[in-house]
C-alpha cells in the first residue's frame, strides 16, 4: 500500500499497470472512486492511516 507524501501517492493502475501519481486531499479518508489518468478505467481507492499517523492509499479495480 503506497504511502501518501505531500498529498500524492504513487500507485500502479490495476488495469494498465502504469505508475500514476494520485492526488489525495488531506481531509480524505475512507474510500472513493477515481479514474486512471492513463487508461481511464475506474479505481476503488482506500485511504487509511497507520498507527504512526502515516496515510496510505490502496488502489483496486472498481466494481
Amino acid at each position: 500500500m503506497p504511502r501518501i507524501r505531500d498529498d500524492v501517492a504513487k500507485v500502479v493502475c490495476p488495469y494498465c499497470r502504469e505508475r500514476v501519481e494520485l492526488f489525495v486531499d488531506p481531509e480524505t479518508s475512507g474510500s472513493f472512486v477515481e479514474d486512471c489518468a492513463v487508461c481511464c478505467r475506474p479505481w476503488s481507492v482506500q485511504v487509511s492511516v497507520d498507527e504512526d499517523g502515516n496515510r496510505r492509499a490502496d488502489v483496486l479495480p472498481a466494481q
